[in-house]
């Protein structure tokens, strides 16, 4: 359980008061869900919200216990910007973005939250960048390539192949 919020809807008699609950359910293996359940009882409200959670399950790309790139997404007034991190850094976020990944089984990040502090908004700007994460990984991409194979090979100090090498006898 994310949030659990008293509202109240004001009708001809006075105010009507409901709860609104909002629900993480995850596998920590790379599915997560959020959802959200309104009714006139707290245990009814979290029913109803693990529901529409898992009807909207989305599946996480993990890299060595990370996410696979950087992402930075804006949702309404709420931003979240997230960078993998190297094994040993830890979990890195707050409130939401933290309990969102916890559950995704992702266990080395760095997460930042710009703008507003809303919890379902926040909720939200998190889903829709691990679902971006999905669009973007290839399935060549499981695997993190280290940056000698980015570099020039060892016999060349010069990387561009289609001009003339200074470093070669000529």
């Amino acid at each position: 359980v994310l949030q659990i919020d008293r509202v109240t809807r004001v009708v001809k008699g006075g105010r009507r008061l409901s709860f609104r609950a909002t629900v993480v359910i995850g596998n920590r293996k790379g599915k997560v869900g959020v959802g959200l359940g309104k009714a006139n009882e707290v245990t009814i409200a979290i029913q109803k919200a693990v529901t529409q959670a898992k009807k909207h399950i989305i599946h996480v790309p993990i890299v060595h216990e990370s996410i696979p790139h950087p992402v930075n997404v804006k949702f309404k007034a709420t931003k979240i910007l997230m960078i993998p991190a190297s094994e040993g850094t830890g979990l890195k976020a707050g409130s939401a973005a933290r309990k969102i990944l916890e559950l995704a089984g992702v266990k080395n990040i760095l997460s930042k939250r710009f703008g507003s502090r809303n919890r379902i908004n926040l909720a939200k700007a998190t889903m829709i960048a691990l679902e971006q994460l999905g669009k973007r990984v290839k399935p060549g991409m499981q695997e993190r390539k280290s940056l000698a194979a980015f570099l020039p090979s060892s016999n060349s100090c010069f990387p561009y192949r289609f001009l003339r090498d200074p470093c070669a006898s000529a």
